[in-house]
């Protein structure tokens, strides 16, 4: 483990010391602390009275490190002897790059760092500079901390990191507020013509089988709906013409891994569904739960015989129902702006980027990022660009445009 504290002025670190020195006299009290993975039970014990997001839980932070054989940072801002901020991070290479990132990367949406609640309030820039520096003297090798996809609040508290500078990631996250419950939902959203659709698409299904909804209650359970949204995402990238995000073995030992443990709790934080028809699975989520707020982190559908029906959405209206049911106050889908989601939502969330360069490098390398996000939030806030954008992509991989998109 490494003790230090440093000043952090723009994009220039000033030299640090091995041994803590004091912050600015606003500070007092307050030590930086950076330690790789033999801190995770420290990390754990924190979060047991911390706010954090699903992607920073202690379940996603050890399971990623465990299956992802992931290089672990966990840098910690204590105050008076008392951890009160956690950033854990993963480095990972790109090119002749070395980036400090959340754990898994792609698959960490809405993004917020474990913290104290009664330290939010009056977190501020300069603390949160003095852990970077911290990185910086522990892990020179590291050129940049790239901290992508962040909330801009949860649970109304702001969130610390957006004090330093960001810009708005390129995607949308879309959600949908479940107040006055399902029926109230209905009402404002078309409720007649929805449930008239529901009807419609049961008997569709029931017309192939008898259908049922199933959420994930054993090990065996989770592998059989895991298994099924793989090969469904697999088929799938392949035909957008994209890259498989869910292909490498790392990753889906890890989801394996983090919906299973979470059958061990009494309200596990992570949950699959699945909708089963003539015994063959159509749908399948993956959802975690954060607080008031029902998150879908993934799904997909089978390209089968019933994609015509619909079934991904068949499913999301059973989810939100239940979502309801339980008492959530939103239905959250996550990033990405799609049309099955706009039929629900009535929530946009902008999620921001903050790129900090820790080395020369580094700075060349915010540039490249900075420049590639601005042409992403071009193409995808531009309907026309979008469509032809994915028509090509489907074109290139020799498929047609499918009747159905999945997250």
């Amino acid at each position: 483990m490494v003790d230090a504290t440093a000043s952090f002025d723009g994009n220039r670190l000033e030299a640090m010391e091995a041994t803590p020195r004091a912050l600015p006299a606003d500070h007092a009290g307050l030590s930086v602390s950076v330690a790789d993975g033999a801190a995770l039970a420290a990390y754990a014990e924190f979060c047991g009275s911390a706010l954090f997001a699903p992607a920073q839980s202690p379940a996603w932070i050890v399971n990623w490190t465990r299956h992802a054989e992931a290089d672990t940072v966990l840098v910690t801002l204590s105050a008076d002897g008392r951890p009160v901020f956690s950033l854990a991070l993963e480095v990972t290479s790109s090119g002749r790059f070395r980036v400090a990132r959340f754990m898994a990367g792609r698959h960490a949406n809405g993004n917020f760092a474990c913290a104290d609640p009664s330290w939010l309030t009056k977190a501020d820039a300069a603390a949160i500079r003095s852990m970077l520096a911290a990185i910086a003297r522990a892990r020179p090798d590291i050129d940049l901390v790239a901290l992508e996809r962040l909330l801009p609040d949860l649970d109304g508290i702001a969130n610390p990191l957006l004090s330093l500078p960001h810009f708005p990631s390129p995607n949308l996250s879309l959600a949908v507020d479940l107040a006055g419950g399902f029926d109230a939902l209905l009402a404002r959203a078309s409720g007649k013509r929805r449930r008239k659709r529901h009807r419609s698409q049961a008997r569709k299904l029931e017309a192939v089988g008898s259908h049922r909804r199933i959420e994930a209650r054993t090990a065996d359970e989770v592998n059989r709906l895991l298994d099924a949204f793989f090969e469904m995402k697999e088929f799938r990238f392949r035909k957008m013409g994209i890259a498989n995000v869910f292909g490498e073995p790392q990753v889906r030992a890890f989801f394996r891994a983090l919906f299973v443990e979470a059958l061990c709790d009494d309200k596990p934080s992570f949950v699959l569904h699945g909708l089963e028809v003539a015994g063959k699975l159509r749908a399948v989520t993956g959802s975690s739960r954060s607080g008031k707020r029902l998150i879908c982190e993934f799904g997909a559908i089978a390209d089968d015989d019933l994609a015509h029906a619909s079934p991904g959405d068949f499913l999301f209206f059973d989810n939100i129902e239940e979502a309801c049911e339980s008492g959530f106050d939103v239905y959250d889908f996550s990033v990405g702006d799609e049309p099955y989601k706009r039929l629900w939502c009535d929530i946009e969330t902008r999620h921001f980027e903050v790129l900090i360069p820790l080395t020369i490098k580094g700075r060349a390398l915010v540039f490249v990022l900075r420049q590639s996000a601005r042409l992403k939030a071009l193409v995808k806030n531009s309907p026309t660009i979008w469509t032809l954008t994915r028509m090509l992509r489907r074109k290139a991989a020799g498929q047609a445009v499918p009747a159905e998109d999945d997250s």
